[in-house]
């Protein structure tokens, strides 16, 4: 019955999965097919992305970490005006989000941007990279191309449907009696095996698509598009020793420059046009 009810709710998964439009392809040309759970919608993850960014901005301003220098607030969200403003080109209807920008004060060097337009960059970032606005606006136009792609609502698409899939295998080794004694270890083998040739490389690939997309949106800000290159080049000497890329969430440092300077003859008369108006 239990083996039933699995197959009965994969298959249901299975036809819930559409394929969605988020962005135009830009002139770096991220056009990759997208699929996610029809009953995952954008105004959904829209609406919890806001509720859980209103408790990170209220718990950090009960430890007095929130915008702790306005100087360094003004920059940062003047910089994501530019940027904001530059969204129509890939996805029209982000000009119409409620965009919020603020800076938590952490030693860690991130920024993120959640569905709906909600960043928050910190203060690790700027302090220890010493980022120009070239540089900070590449790390801005990257976090906020996954929020464009909406590559948060087909990883948690992915996700469920990963789960029920080992769901059903773990199901299927306990009736079976060939393979009960070694069900865990089969299990632990399937798992690792689901992120390795599945969770990862596709995360890999939303690394990189934000990757070439905040390129082409900080080009087309008045932001020059080389110092993506040099802000990872930072990043590298940052970030200690790293797992070989599939093992990792991430593309290679080297990999992902390597792709910054394969499209910088697309995104650089962008930047030099914007510099001119």
């Amino acid at each position: 019955m239990k083996n039933i009810l699995i197959t009965l709710l994969a298959a249901s998964l299975l036809a819930s999965c559409t394929q969605i439009k988020t962005t135009n392809a830009g002139a770096v040309g991220v056009q990759r097919k997208q699929y996610a759970l029809s009953f995952i919608s954008s105004k959904q993850l829209e609406g919890i992305a806001a509720k859980s960014y209103v408790s990170t901005l209220q718990e950090a301003e009960k430890k007095s970490q929130l915008n702790p220098d306005p100087q360094q607030t003004e920059r940062v969200r003047a910089i994501a005006q530019r940027l904001i403003a530059q969204t129509p080109v890939f996805r029209p209807d982000a000009l119409n989000w409620k965009w919020e920008v603020n800076v938590q004060q952490s030693k860690e060097i991130n920024a993120y941007c959640m569905p709906g337009g909600k960043i928050m960059v910190y203060t690790g970032l700027i302090d220890q990279l010493k980022v120009s606005d070239d540089e900070l606006a590449a790390v801005m136009g990257h976090e906020m191309s996954h929020a464009l792609r909406e590559h948060g609502r087909e990883q948690q698409s992915e996700q469920l449907m990963t789960q029920v899939g080992l769901l059903g295998l773990a199901a299927a080794l306990a009736t079976n009696k060939n393979t009960q004694n070694n069900a865990g270890a089969l299990m632990e083998g399937a798992t690792l095996g689901s992120a390795v040739f599945f969770t990862l490389p596709h995360s890999r690939v939303d690394e990189q698509e934000a990757d070439e997309i905040g390129l082409e949106l900080a080009a087309r800000a008045g932001y020059n598009p080389e110092a993506a290159i040099s802000l990872w080049e930072k990043m590298a000497k940052s970030g200690g020793k790293k797992p070989p890329e599939y093992l990792s969430t991430h593309p290679t440092d080297a990999k992902r420059i390597a792709d910054m300077r394969r499209l910088l003859p697309v995104v650089t008369p962008l930047y030099e046009a914007a510099k001119k108006t």
